[in-house]
């Protein structure tokens, strides 16, 4: 996994290189504007050389330092650069200072005022570096300019050479108007515009930020591309800072699912899914087949009585089990080799279904709540917070959220007004700390928390797009793909990241036209690239 940080850690982790001697800040600076030039020309090779054009927009701080540095350099790669200065050039801090002095030996540096889309971006490549992971609140003098960088990020191809300019925008470090822990915009007072930049290419510098794979972040981020800038790993710190970090799930590795040789069905699990009443089965089915592909030794639908017909016709290696009501599932559960329990897809919201789930959390088998297991304690969540146990996983999409924790979802819907804003990984914390057990925030930006603190993104965005997933059933998978693995013996935190990080895999394995019964049928191929 990788670790994503936020704007203070990036901070923190460079102070702690300065201040140990390894590097200045102002070598730091330098290879940030290095490295985004490198980015510059690996995108688009067809930029060096010939009669091209740049322009450089610099902030009031050091990101705007970073941009006097790409300006530099990009000169002499050759291009022609124009520079505008969002601010006072004598209030710069000492570093970008020193590089707005630099280049003001060989080019001028015009007010930002100056540069105006009235006659055309005049450009071939468009540099944001106004404010990166800096800014903290509003300005909205730049929602004219910001909302046109996005009409030309959404609605123009890059066309180098273009009279009146349809150049590549890069971001350094992050759009601008972006709260780089959130991945929020900043809200504009004029509902005409919006407080946010565009950009095709973003480049970042040591790890990723927790905004670029958040809320608006990815949307606006364009390409991601993150460059090395000499830090070290900063072991100490991280030892220190553990819990404040935010993982990117990443890869996984194929010793993870491999089975023994020498085992049986048994060694592998027996996971339980609950099945709602005629007529409403079909997702506890697909939970189960998504348990049963993951690689659970065994299955058993557990069925009330007036769905044991409609259930059978449809099941062939899961097993189906009469339960009729929390005393039939009190009695399957006395059988110790049920070892992990789904309930929720299909399941209904009526008084049973409270029972049942009170019912299964008792037992204190990993368990995962999804759906109607959730919404049934909407109106009294505290209820099912004094159950839920640090092996159970619960499963809720935003709707769900908002029910279960509805003052952290208020904080979570509320406007970007100052940074850092409160973020889906804050919320998710709070959420789990709350809930005493591992929450899975569904969403393209899938963020996954336990009590403890430990968090991950499950990102569905950039080249790891899915947008096939936002068809009915894909969580009712996503619930059996974490009941499976609960059942194989991984930890809740464990099965959550694995099983979301699949269940994407899947979706893209798959392609256009997925429907949720293609997802765990897909696990097989997906198995075998990870070089099962």
């Amino acid at each position: 996994m990788t670790e994503l940080l936020t704007a203070a850690q990036m901070r923190a982790i460079e102070q702690a290189a300065i201040e140990s001697g390894e590097v200045t800040g102002l070598e730091l600076m330098e290879r940030a504007g290095q490295g985004v030039v490198e980015a510059i020309f690996e995108e688009w090779p067809e930029l060096e050389g010939g009669d091209r054009k740049a322009v450089v927009l610099c902030g009031p701080g050091n990101n705007g330092g970073d941009g006097f540095v790409v300006a530099r350099l990009l000169k002499e790669r050759g291009c022609e650069v124009e520079v505008f200065l969002y601010g006072d050039a004598d209030k710069l801090p000492p570093n970008a200072k020193a590089n707005y002095e630099r280049w003001s030996e060989t080019g001028r540096v015009a007010p930002l005022s100056e540069y105006t889309r009235g006659e055309g971006w005049g450009c071939d490549l468009l540099v944001d570096a106004l404010f990166g992971t800096g800014l903290s609140r509003p300005s909205p003098d730049l929602g004219n300019l910001y909302w046109n960088m996005e009409d030309m990020v959404d609605g123009f191809g890059i066309e180098f050479g273009h009279k009146r300019g349809r150049p590549a925008i890069v971001a350094v470090d992050f759009p601008s108007g972006i709260c780089s822990d959130s991945g929020k915009e900043f809200p504009h007072e004029d509902a005409h515009y919006r407080f946010a930049a565009s950009a095709h290419l973003t480049v970042s510098f040591h790890q990723s930020k927790q905004g670029h794979f958040l809320s608006e972040g990815a949307e606006l981020c364009g390409k991601v591309v993150v460059k090395d800038i000499g830090l070290s790993e900063e072991k100490e710190w991280r030892k220190d800072n553990w819990k404040a970090l935010t993982k990117l799930i990443g890869r996984l590795h194929p010793n993870w699912f491999r089975k023994d040789q020498d085992g049986h069905k048994y060694h592998h699990g027996h996971a339980l899914v609950l099945s709602g009443s005629h007529g409403s089965t079909g997702a506890a089915r697909l939970a189960a087949r998504g348990a049963l592909r993951i690689g659970a030794g065994l299955v058993t639908l557990g069925s009330p009585r007036s769905a044991m017909l409609e259930n059978a016709a449809n099941l062939t290696a899961v097993m189906l089990k009469q339960i009729d009501g929390a005393l039939g599932l009190t009695e399957v559960l006395e059988d110790m080799r049920f070892n992990a329990i789904c309930l929720g897809p299909g399941l209904g919201i009526r008084a049973d279904t409270q029972a049942l789930v009170l019912t299964a959390l008792k037992a204190n088998r990993p368990t995962v709540l999804d759906a109607d297991a959730l919404t049934r304690f909407s109106a009294n969540p505290d209820v099912l917070f004094g159950l839920l146990h640090k092996d159970c996983v619960i499963t809720p999409h935003g709707g769900e959220f908002t029910k279960l924790f509805p003052d952290i979802a208020e904080k979570l819907a509320a406007p970007a007004v100052t940074g850092p804003a409160y973020s889906k990984v804050d919320a998710t914390r709070e959420a789990a700390a709350r809930a005493g057990c591992v929450v899975l925030f569904k969403g393209p930006d899938t963020v996954i928390a336990d009590p403890d603190g430990r968090c991950s993104i499950n990102s569905a965005q950039y080249d790891r797009a899915a947008p096939w997933l936002a068809t009915a059933g894909s969580g009712d998978v996503l619930a059996g793909f974490i009941s499976g693995l609960l059942a194989r013996g991984f930890s809740p935190m464990q099965a959550a990241e694995t099983g979301a990080w699949l269940h994407v895999e899947c979706a893209r394995k798959f392609g256009p036209g997925l429907i949720a019964e293609d997802l765990a049928e897909q696990l097989p191929a997906v198995f075998r690239d990870l070089g099962l």
